[in-house]
Formats: C-alpha cells, structure tokens, sequence
C-alpha cells in the first residue's frame, strides 16, 4: 500500500475513496456525466465537503457517495444524518455562490456502493431531496 493511500490512516477512509472512484466512473461511463470536482471543500468551512461535482444535460449534480460492505445493515442512502444533510447544505450554497453566472439548474445525487467479494454493487438515486 502507498504512503498516499490513505492520508488519515483509517481503512474507512480508504474505502471511502475508493466508493468515490467506483461512483464516479459509473456517473461517467454509465450515465454519461461530466466529473468536475472530487472531494470539493467550502473554503470558508473545510468540514463542509461535496464528495463529487458532475455535469449532465447542463445541470450541476453534487454527488454524496455512500460505500458500504456487502451486507451492511443501514444502506448507504438511509446513513445521511441531520448533521451530513447541514454539511452538504453549506458546501452546495458556498459552491454555487462562486459561480458567475450561477448554475440555473442543480440537483442532489446519491450513490451507493457495496464492496464484497464480487464485483461492487452499485445503486445510483437521482434527485434526493436536500433541501426540504
């Protein structure tokens, strides 16, 4: 394994990069959208993370990447807590206030990932409500 493997150490962390690799070679592949942004920070806020920034039939799509293994017992879309709903709020109004002119059209993704013995199970959701 690399020094750069894992920047905190953790195997959580490192399962989460590579959930974020596999969903975004999905979203590109699969569903044909344009990455812009991997792991995007709020510069006011670096706690305030979007994991990706995309681009499909011109809307702006913030992608929250959820990675789990086979068999997990919360699915990665139901582990989105109150705290990860706030964070993802910030991010997603700071990104958008630095665009000129601002996007007219965005949208919350999410993805799961379930990693196991076979091959990566992929679930993609399509417009969650974030902001209600």
């Amino acid at each position: 394994m690399s020094k750069d493997a894992h920047k905190d150490g953790s195997l959580q962390s490192q399962i989460g990069r590579t959930g974020e690799a596999l969903a975004a070679e999905y979203l590109r592949k699969k569903c044909g959208f344009g990455i812009l942004a991997c792991n995007w920070r709020n510069p006011n806020d670096r706690r305030e993370e979007i994991d990706l920034i995309a681009l499909k039939a011109g809307a702006i799509v913030f992608v929250e990447v959820k990675t789990r293994r086979a068999g997990g017992l919360v699915p990665g879309y139901f582990a989105i807590g109150r705290r990860k709903r706030r964070a993802l709020r910030g991010a997603i109004r700071a990104f958008l206030g630095m665009q000129f002119p601002a996007p007219r059209t965005y949208r919350l993704d999410v993805v799961e990932v379930e990693l196991g013995d076979g091959p990566p199970g992929i679930r993609h959701f399509e417009n969650v409500g974030l902001f209600r």
